[in-house]
């Protein structure tokens, strides 16, 4: 029995009709479609080992790797790409100060931190396929779950200011050039605009003799990525794994709107049965990325870009998109090219992106109405955004905690324990729910 049915002809997809995941269409378009979801997870995926460090080769290895495992444990039903998330460059990054990864020692420590995530990921996903998500609903209501996305994003902000200010030129340039994209195109185009703002500032870097190519000749066309060993026997990395669990929180967030956003676009409910799967395929991703020298996964946004506007959630193209992604992987030369993106490229590029992810928070707010009027709402964000964008931590000797722990935890407490004073005294303060349509949003009615 064939893994995929054909979907009509095989060439086209009819007006209001949808490829399912467990159908394709020919095999030429399928590999074409493939092919595009390489190019849309591409901009994002790179970038994230560019940022921290890590070997780029290696996390495209592991964001293949990982898509294939994904699509196994999900019995091939749920269409996704797993790239590199952008949630652990803060806890990465932050062994260095804010700034790239500079050591072996320090990469393998990170590691520890991310396999750490995947088995606690992991874990939640095995929870939630026996008892559903209610509890995570419960624990991470709406102004919660928007703060800790959020935050992680604008935690960030230090980190995009120093490459910024290093070639502040090709920075603003490269960031205009992202902005241009996302508003001068529709569809496909416009969801890349990060990859091909990159591409501009690269040209732009070209141009004016800002790259720096030395021994490429050198680097050869196929070898082994370069992989690093999770450093597990290593007390110091250990104490750093507090700053890494909050990212669990938004990895929860991603997979679970990924998940309804599928069973939304196929008209198909029972796609979100697959939620606590996708958790646990997730973090066995997440894990052995982090075990080996990759960076940690997520489903991505973008591939939902293509889905929508091509129509097919054919579970063929990912594996096609997968397979493309370890064989890119075994290219020292190209990792050798990725590691050329001067600062200023990076800079510009992250200043948009670190924002974004803020913005997705944002979002979470605006699409259940959340209602700032009331004081335990407001509060939470208030106190949780000025320990991330500040940088606070707290210490007990060894023991540190970063800005992202410290805020995490405290939207938290200041949720949870308001509402419960806040009820008791009856004095209105507490989260009352969405805030009730009065409606058409955006602008006057036409």
């Amino acid at each position: 029995m064939p893994l995929w049915k054909i979907h009509g002809d095989g060439r086209t997809v009819e007006p209001g009709a949808v490829v399912r995941p467990e159908e394709r269409l020919s095999w030429p378009a399928t590999i074409a479609i493939g092919a595009q979801h390489v190019v849309a997870m591409f901009g994002a995926t790179f970038l994230v080992p560019i940022i921290t460090g890590f070997p780029v080769t290696t996390t495209l290895l592991f964001s293949g790797v990982g898509t294939l495992l994904f699509l196994l444990l999900t019995r091939n039903r749920l269409p996704s790409y797993l790239g590199s998330s952008f949630a652990f460059l803060a806890p990465i990054t932050a062994l260095n100060g804010g700034n790239t990864l500079e050591t072996p020692e320090q990469i393998t420590q990170a590691l520890v931190g991310v396999a750490a995530v995947g088995v606690l990921l992991a874990a939640i996903g095995f929870l939630v396929q026996a008892v559903g998500t209610g509890w995570i609903d419960r624990l991470m209501p709406p102004v919660v779950a928007g703060s800790i996305v959020a935050l992680i994003g604008f935690n960030l902000a230090p980190a995009a200011w120093n490459n910024f200010k290093l070639q502040p030129q090709l920075a603003t340039v490269t960031l205009i050039a992202v902005i241009l994209f996302s508003v001068l195109f529709r569809g496909f185009l416009g969801r890349i605009s990060i990859f091909l703002g990159v591409i501009v500032g690269y040209i732009v870097a070209a141009l004016t003799g800002q790259l720096a190519f030395d021994g490429i000749e050198d680097v050869a066309w196929i070898g082994l990525p370069q992989f690093h060993l999770a450093a597990v026997t290593d007390p110091a990395a250990w104490k750093l794994v507090p700053m890494f669990l909050p990212v669990v929180l938004v990895l929860i967030a991603e997979n679970v709107g990924h998940v309804r956003g599928v069973a939304t676009m196929t008209n198909d409910p029972a796609i979100n049965k697959s939620t606590g799967r996708a958790l646990v395929a997730d973090g066995v991703a997440t894990t052995i990325a982090g075990a080996f020298g990759g960076s940690g996964t997520t489903t991505y946004g973008e591939n939902i870009g293509v889905m929508a506007a091509t129509r097919v959630y054919s579970t063929a193209a990912y594996w096609v998109a997968g397979i493309v992604a370890i064989l890119l992987a075994f290219s020292p030369k190209v990792g050798f090219v990725f590691n050329t993106i001067p600062a200023g490229v990076l800079g510009g590029v992250t200043t948009a992106l670190y924002g974004l992810i803020g913005v997705i928070g944002i979002k979470i707010w605006v699409d259940n109405r959340v209602d700032f009027s009331r004081p335990v709402n407001q509060y939470t964000v208030a106190v949780s955004f000025v320990i991330a964008i500040a940088g606070f931590a707290m210490g007990w000797g060894d023991f540190q905690l970063g800005a992202i722990v410290v805020g995490t935890v405290a939207a938290l407490l200041i949720y949870h324990l308001g509402n419960a004073i806040a009820r008791w005294r009856k004095t209105g303060a507490d989260d009352g729910g969405p805030i009730p349509a009065v409606g058409p949003l955006g602008g006057d009615p036409a």
